[in-house]
């Protein structure tokens, strides 16, 4: 069996632009978490947003659509995040 080879899956992951969304993703998460600790909404001082626990930062345009942290981002479930799909939520005609 061969080895994995992690020094071509990242050249490979650099080329494809996934580093570059990876690192958009982070900065977003680690923001929200930064602006937690400031007004207290970390009381179990593990380092995350109470609110952000277990949970995904959704952006509003998609990164592999374009997105970027300054586009905006927000705080939804894993399954919703990852069922949409990059698709923005339909408004309910009333």
């Amino acid at each position: 069996m061969r080895r994995r080879d992690y020094k071509q899956e990242y050249k490979t992951q650099k080329k494809r632009g996934e580093h570059a969304d990876r690192m958009e993703r982070q900065r977003a998460r680690r923001a929200l978490d930064k602006k937690a600790k400031k007004t207290g909404g970390d009381k179990n001082k593990n380092g995350v947003a109470d609110n952000r626990e277990g949970k995904d930062v959704a952006h509003n345009k998609p990164l592999r659509s374009g997105g970027t942290n300054k586009d905006g981002y927000r705080i939804s479930s894993r399954s919703k995040n990852r069922s949409n799909n990059g698709q923005r939520p339909r408004k309910r005609r009333t």
